[in-house]
Order: C-alpha cells, then structure tokens, then sequence
C-alpha cells in the first residue's frame, strides 16, 4: 500500500530592496521538482524592485500564504524591514509551524528579529556576523548550519548549498545529487578570495570598511531587537 505525497509549500520571502541572488539558487533547485508549490510573498503584489535594480513581483500576500509551510525561506533585506511589525508577525506565525526556517546572508538575522534563532546555532555574511548574538542565536562559522530545524547560510552560494540540502531532506540523496548535476553546481571561484581567511586580513578590513555604515545601520536595528526580544548580549 501506498501513500500520495502531498505538495510542499514553500514560502519565500521578497519585499522592496531584497537581494535576489540570495534566493535564486534555493528558488531554482525546488521549482524544477514536482510537487512543490513555491510562494514568492509580501504584503501584496505590487511590482517590486530587488537589489540591484531586479523587478519582480509576489506570487501570494501574506494573507493568502498556507498556514502551515513545510519551508520558510529569507534573503537579505533592508534593514527598516527589520521592525516592520507586519513582517515580523509574519514570520513569527509561519516560522513557529513550519518544518523548516531558513536564511541566507541578512536574512538569517531577520529571521532572529522575528524570534526564531533564539537558542539556535546561526550564520550569515561575515559583515554581520557578531550581530547573531542580539537576535539570541549562536553565532557559529560555517558556509551552512544547520541546528535542528533551523538551517542558515552566508550570501550568494548559500542560496544554492541551503537548497541541495533541503532536497535532500524532502526528496532524499539521489534527487539531490541530480540536482546539484543538473545546475552544474561546483563553484570554482576567479579569484579564490570568498571568504575572510581566503582573502587576508588587508582585503578584508578594506572591504568592512566600505560596508560599514550598512553595518552600522544593521547594528542600531540589532541593539533595538536585543531589547524588544530581551536578549543580554556581553560586550565584546
């Protein structure tokens, strides 16, 4: 005897200003499958203009999101969307049902601002790293990590590694290993230079400092989340 799989529902964060290369390779390894129903959701269906310049529009509004999701999935956003307190109630809603919470670059942090890292083992780009804390989660180095049902990633790849691993989970290892094959997925970098320990510490602070008053900005919104969510952070 045996039992249809129903559809998985699949809610994916978009809104003004969010990164669609932080979505794009989770969105690709699951929209080719079948049996899966993939929201692109926001507070309606406006057009809305990604970063840089990507206009997109939601498939559904949070209203008319499933109840129940067996993913919820964040990018990168700006971060005024962080106090946004429809999305946070969003978010808080779907995230406490939903199978699996997943976030990529600020997105992971986002996802904290809504309470659903609060005890969990986390990443994100190395920008914000040490902003994990605020949110209540473990800041942990890796390019994926994974802590119970809470699956977080740095920028970019993260997209796709976070999507190959979540088929895995869904549909087992031999969909995702075709499915890694299919999108040719073995990164080979120009440069060799993707992460903080490849580059060296001069390239690295010259890039923090560039990036600094966006962290800047990230980092008043995380202080104000650590007090609304009555997290103790320890000064550095």
């Amino acid at each position: 005897m045996t039992s249809e799989r129903r559809d998985l529902e699949i809610a994916i964060l978009v809104c003004p200003g969010y990164m669609p290369v932080d979505i794009i390779g989770f969105h690709t390894a699951f929209g080719f499958q079948p049996g899966v129903n993939l929201h692109l959701v926001w507070k309606n269906r406006d057009e809305i203009i990604g970063m840089p310049h990507f206009p997109t529009r939601a498939t559904t509004t949070f209203e008319d999101c499933p109840a129940d999701l067996d993913v919820l999935y964040a990018g990168a956003v700006p971060a005024e969307v962080f106090e946004d307190e429809e999305v946070l109630a969003f978010l808080a809603d779907r995230g406490s049902r939903a199978g699996w919470v997943a976030g990529v670059c600020a997105g992971s942090l986002l996802l904290g601002a809504a309470g659903l890292l609060l005890g969990h083992r986390a990443t994100t780009n190395f920008q914000l790293h040490g902003q994990l804390a605020h949110y209540g989660a473990v800041p942990t180095r890796g390019n994926v990590v994974e802590d119970r049902n809470r699956i977080t990633a740095g920028p970019a790849t993260g997209s796709f590694e976070i999507g190959l691993r979540l088929l895995q989970a869904f549909f087992g290892d031999e969909v995702a290993r075709n499915a890694e094959l299919m999108m040719e997925y073995a990164p080979r970098p120009l440069f060799g230079v993707g992460t903080p320990e490849l580059a060296g510490p001069e390239r690295t602070e010259q890039l923090l400092a560039t990036t600094a008053d966006m962290s800047a900005v990230y980092a008043k919104v995380a202080e104000r989340a650590a007090q609304r969510l009555g997290v103790r952070v320890d000064p550095a």
